[in-house]
């Protein structure tokens, strides 16, 4: 089974597959040989995220140029109005909005209140939508993801537990 072997200085070993390609996160001093040993000893996982992964690519639609020309210049639309909106019910005031064609990353805010969405976050449901402009409006209050960073999005949405799990849907389909 072919795979790669990424060493850093960490202490432990992890294994990813993410599009078709088998990673082998490893320790500086790790061989060659014991990584070999280390992706046989899990060779029936990796084949079953292989699978899975090869599935979700043959089921992912393709989008043209113009395609994505109309899903940025929605997403700009969108999350200008709604960041604005739910800014306002929660009194807070951000910097400006960038759009981006992040794939893994759905929103970002930076120390200095500037706030990115993707623009795939278009092709998600609306309800997850606003937890992502919630989630990020909140880090200008709580920059990490404490209790306290939790309990402000809760005061905001309720359901917001419900309306995550609709992003981690989407990704695994």
């Amino acid at each position: 089974m072919e795979f790669e072997i990424v060493r850093t200085p960490r202490k432990t070993v992890a294994i990813s597959v993410k599009e078709g390609k088998v990673i082998l996160r490893a320790p500086l001093l790790l061989t060659d040989k014991q990584g070999k040993k280390i992706i046989e000893a899990h060779r029936e996982w990796i084949q079953k995220k292989l699978k899975q992964n090869y599935e979700r690519l043959a089921n992912k639609p393709s989008f043209s140029e113009s395609d994505i020309k109309a899903l940025r210049k929605n997403a700009r639309t969108y999350f200008i109005a709604e960041t604005e909106k739910f800014s306002k019910i929660m009194n807070l005031k951000y910097g400006r909005i960038t759009i981006t064609g992040a794939k893994t990353r759905f929103g970002s805010c930076s120390s200095k209140g500037n706030i990115s969405f993707s623009y795939w976050l278009m092709l998600y449901p609306e309800r997850a939508r606003e937890y992502v402009i919630v989630h990020e409006l909140a880090h200008l209050l709580e920059m990490n993801h404490s209790k306290r960073f939790y309990s402000i999005v809760l005061e905001y949405l309720p359901d917001y537990k419900e309306r995550r799990k609709l992003l981690k849907n989407r990704e695994n389909s």
